[in-house]
């Protein structure tokens, strides 16, 4: 007799928790808490809001609330709690005595998503450093709740399984894995260099998460990268050239995606992959046009820009899938944005000419008409430049050529009509 078994993982019923205290929109973010928490193999059951001037020290909501949240998991089997906060040691034991249920806040959360994605050497060595450093401080207050390290959201992570470790040990392997990362990035540093030494203008995709980076990446260059849609579906650079209408190459670098209230353990492990955006010479931000909260979004992502020391890079503004919003002129009033549909292929012939136009003037194509005595110049475009076409005739060469700015001089005056 054969035994069938049903091996299909059964998703974990998770209850969210917030206190509104008035410092930003509760709703708003517990909307994107729960695609966190379905990007993470959870399903939202249940969301408790309860509003405080601050949040109680012991619990985050307040021991009457907490009754009310041990209840809802008495009732409607709850395997999670997430709240949208950054929670003590204490809180967390706090809630899990009162509810018996597992409990981790936004930052674990995320940690926990980035735990799953990340799939090279560097991505694994940033999200476990990140781990580490957000443990640390709760090793006192925690106690054996940090061995709690088996299965499920929140508990996954390339570190250490044995997390009960003493902070010596954890200082200990967060040292050793910073030096490991210093090396790779020590490695991408090199990388920008030659870019540099080389005249490879760099472009840099970034944006909120889940806004199209990776399908716009794809759209451009046929780069198969990973494109869900999902929050944070990929985490790795990935690296791709392009051509510009007028000749010019261009690489185009996509980046990890930003959200609202990153964790800075997040933001100082992935800082080498975010100054991707710091050495660009164009950022291209892409908005989703379809989210509701476009224009937040956005700010979010200018914000850790700006921090990164990104003022004064060209930025060229993408409306990302446009397909889906009648009203986008209405979004940008200004009419200076690019307006795409990264999955159709809509609107990308625009947004090469915008990048076109923002990138620094290094090349110039142009027709040239050269005398035979002055036939060595050709070879002098062609180490600096681009030569697309050449005809020889009776008089001279015809060139069709890509110039770089600084030849240009030399060969000005045997300009014909510009390309």
């Amino acid at each position: 007799m054969t035994e069938i078994f049903d091996n299909t993982q059964k998703k974990e019923r998770v209850l969210l928790a917030a206190v509104d205290t008035g410092a930003y929109d509760v709703g708003q973010s517990l909307d994107e808490l729960e695609e966190l928490t379905e990007t993470a193999g959870g399903e939202v059951v249940a969301r408790v809001v309860q509003k405080r001037p601050s949040f109680d020290s012991g619990t985050c909501i307040g021991s009457g609330r907490l009754e009310e949240i041990a209840q809802i998991c008495r009732n409607e089997n709850i395997d999670r709690i997430v709240f949208d906060h950054e929670l003590t040691a204490t809180q967390i034991r706090n809630i899990e005595d009162v509810c018996g249920v597992f409990t981790i806040d936004r930052t674990m959360l995320i940690l926990d998503i980035f735990a799953q994605r990340a799939t090279t050497r560097e991505g694994r060595l940033q999200v476990e450093i990140a781990q580490n450093k957000y443990r640390l401080p709760r090793l006192a207050g925690m106690g054996t709740n940090l061995s709690r390290l088996g299965g499920g959201i929140g508990t996954r992570g390339p570190g250490e399984s044995k997390l009960e470790t003493d902070k010596r040990h954890i200082r200990t392997r967060i040292a050793a894995l910073s030096e490991e990362l210093k090396e790779i990035e020590k490695r991408r540093g090199l990388m920008r260099k030659r870019r540099r030494k080389d005249g490879v203008q760099v472009a840099a995709i970034v944006g909120y998460t889940n806004v199209g980076k990776s399908t716009l990446l794809n759209a451009l260059t046929e780069a198969g990268v990973l494109a869900e849609n999902k929050l944070f579906a990929t985490l790795e650079t990935t690296s791709r050239a392009i051509e510009l209408p007028d000749g010019r190459s261009v690489m185009l670098v996509d980046t990890v995606g930003l959200i609202r209230r990153l964790p800075h353990q997040l933001v100082e492990a992935f800082k080498s992959t975010l100054e991707e955006a710091a050495n660009a010479d164009v950022i291209i931000h892409v908005c989703d046009a379809s989210a509701d909260d476009c224009e937040e979004q956005a700010k979010v992502t200018l914000e850790l820009l700006k921090e990164l020391g990104c003022e004064g890079i060209p930025i060229v503004t993408v409306f990302n899938k446009c397909d889906k919003v009648p009203y986008i002129d209405e979004l940008d009033a200004e009419g200076e944005a690019v307006k795409i549909s990264a999955k159709n292929g809509t609107g990308i012939d625009s947004l090469l000419e915008a990048v076109q136009k923002a990138l620094p003037q290094t090349c110039t194509r142009c027709k040239l008409f050269l005398p035979f005595d002055k036939a060595g110049l050709a070879n002098t475009i062609r180490k600096d430049g681009r030569v697309f076409s050449e005809e020889y005739t009776a008089e001279g060469i015809l060139l069709d050529a890509l110039v770089d700015v600084k030849n240009y001089h030399l060969v000005e005056k045997y300009k014909q009509t510009s390309v």
